[in-house]
């Protein structure tokens, strides 16, 4: 058993796998296991979203954003504390012949997304290099078309393979910067990188000749939402070179809900009462407040003369039903 007060049973799947997994390294706080995996390349089977297949290197995730909506990827592997999400990390172990053989799949249209659901940039990224090495793997394809999310200027580490890779193929990346006020990041993000550091990066790739857009997720009513702060980052965006630029609302799955709401209890206890009127029934906000955010970012987008997003933005319902059960 993982922990003294599971009942007793026998793990499948994931969970066997997470159980089985190598300790690679550990730190103060966080411990890094290496992690079998029967694919790199998992298949979308949700017809509503934008992108094919999705790729994740890495499960769990450093940056303990408060809002994180795939905190309960864990609970397939019977990990289901919420902060064991951001404190046990687990590296897949890459071998690149597979996963060139898996890109055999993908069919010319077919769009690939990698850190769909934790981010292919995060601290273990510095020590294990599986992005880099699925990127040096996708140097050697032609008419692919794959991008990448993160919150890591760590990205910029990758700017010349990513343009050169660009040559064949159509690549963007995303950078999410959720505010520019630094206190606020430091609070919502705790060890995610600066603002300043990620627009950094979107100047990096940019003049790499990368696409790059900035995504203003999530939108958190009373937070982040006001106009004057949409179009802060809006603006930071386009004079760094960005392309494009994005921003919905928050999205509180229950796993979420267990972090968000101790921490407006904690940072915003005047906000609290709303978001459990308005989130606990339901993930998503309906009615007139998401159009109202549309229409803002719309103007702002125009203001500054970027594109819309044509990448995913922010999941919908079933997203996370991607992986459950896959390592």
């Amino acid at each position: 058993m993982l922990f003294d007060d599971e009942p007793p049973g026998k793990l499948v799947g994931i969970a066997k796998l997470a159980a089985a997994s190598e300790v690679l390294e550990a730190k103060l706080r966080v411990q890094y296991f290496e992690l079998e995996t029967r694919r790199f390349i998992g298949r979308n089977s949700n017809s509503r979203m934008r992108f094919v297949w999705t790729i994740n290197p890495y499960r769990g995730c450093e940056f303990g954003c408060k809002y994180c909506y795939a905190r309960y990827a864990h609970e397939f592997m019977e990990l289901r504390q919420p902060e064991l999400f951001e404190s046990q990390i687990y590296a897949k172990r890459f071998h690149a012949p597979s996963f060139r053989s898996e890109l055999q799949r993908v069919q010319r249209g077919e769009c690939i997304w990698i850190g769909t659901a934790t981010d292919p940039y995060q601290p273990a990224e510095r020590r294990f290099r599986i992005t880099r090495r699925m990127l040096e793997v996708l140097a050697s394809q032609r008419g692919l078309d794959f991008g990448i999310t993160t919150k890591s200027d760590l990205v910029g580490r990758d700017a010349e393979l990513l343009a050169q890779i660009a040559k064949q193929n159509a690549v963007r990346v995303n950078l999410t910067i959720t505010t520019l006020d630094e206190a606020l990041a430091r609070l919502l993000e705790p060890r995610a990188p600066r603002p300043d550091l990620r627009l950094g990066a979107v100047k990096t790739l940019t003049q790499a000749g990368v696409a790059v857009g900035v995504l203003a997720h999530p939108v958190m009513p009373r937070i982040n939402d006001s106009e004057q702060s949409l179009d802060r980052i809006c603006q930071a965006a386009a004079q760094n070179g960005a392309s494009f630029f994005s921003a919905a609302p928050l999205f509180l799955k229950p796993c979420a809900q267990q972090v968000f709401f101790p921490f407006l209890e904690q940072h915003f206890p005047h906000l609290l009462g709303r978001y459990r009127e308005r989130y606990e029934k339901n993930a998503y906000l309906r009615g007139h407040y998401p159009e109202m955010i549309k229409e803002r970012v719309q103007k702002i987008r125009e203001r500054h003369n970027l594109l819309t997003q044509e990448a995913p933005e922010w999941p919908v319902d079933d997203q996370l039903e991607l992986f459950q059960n896959r390592p």
